[in-house]
């Protein structure tokens, strides 16, 4: 019975089970669980506008048109400080307003903006002489190009679709105003 009466004393001289619930480790995770919660549901950051609830606005939406070398010269970034610079490769309409710097004027490719840029580029040349004189013409067809300028060429259009935005295509007047005369298919 001794064994029994030592025993119980043993048992009686421990600390209660809620005891061991109050170690270093708990009271650290009860701290972390309680500041969580009160960033979440009760404090709200100091600096709220950095935070906005909405997100801004994006750029508007661009329409892909259908450009002749008269409707693509007023692109030429001239118009105004935020006028859009477009320029032609290959018959696609690229906005390179983003690179103002360089399309627009006083750039170095300033004399591409509003024009088909393809035989200039192909060429490496940024003279004036590059440019189609002819407004009205059939577009520079580039068939009088070699390999090394058409791989050339192909370069600065595949730099351009990773870059910019496509916005429309160049055909020649005398191409859109026999596709204004065309009924429109419903296909």
């Amino acid at each position: 019975m001794d064994y029994v009466e030592h025993r119980m004393a043993q048992e009686a001289a421990k600390q209660p089970a809620s005891a061991a619930l109050v170690t270093p480790l708990n009271a650290i995770l009860l701290t972390l669980v309680l500041y969580a919660l009160y960033t979440t549901f009760i404090a709200r950051p100091s600096a709220a506008s950095a935070y906005p609830s909405t997100l801004p606005r994006g750029p508007p939406p661009t329409v892909f048109r259908t450009y002749t070398p008269h409707t693509l010269l007023p692109f030429n970034g001239t118009a105004a400080q935020d006028a859009p610079v477009y320029f032609a490769v290959r018959g696609r309409v690229f906005d390179v307003s983003r690179g103002r710097n360089f399309y627009g004027p006083g750039g170095p490719y300033a004399n591409f903006a509003g024009r088909d840029a393809s035989r200039g580029l192909a060429c490496g040349s940024f003279d004036e002489d590059m440019l189609t004189k002819d407004l009205d013409g059939p577009l520079d067809a580039l068939a009088d190009l070699g390999a090394d300028e058409m791989e050339a060429l192909r370069g600065w259009e595949e730099r351009f679709l990773e870059k910019y935005d496509v916005v429309g295509r160049l055909v020649s007047v005398a191409d859109y105003n026999d596709g204004k005369k065309q009924p429109v298919s419903a296909e």
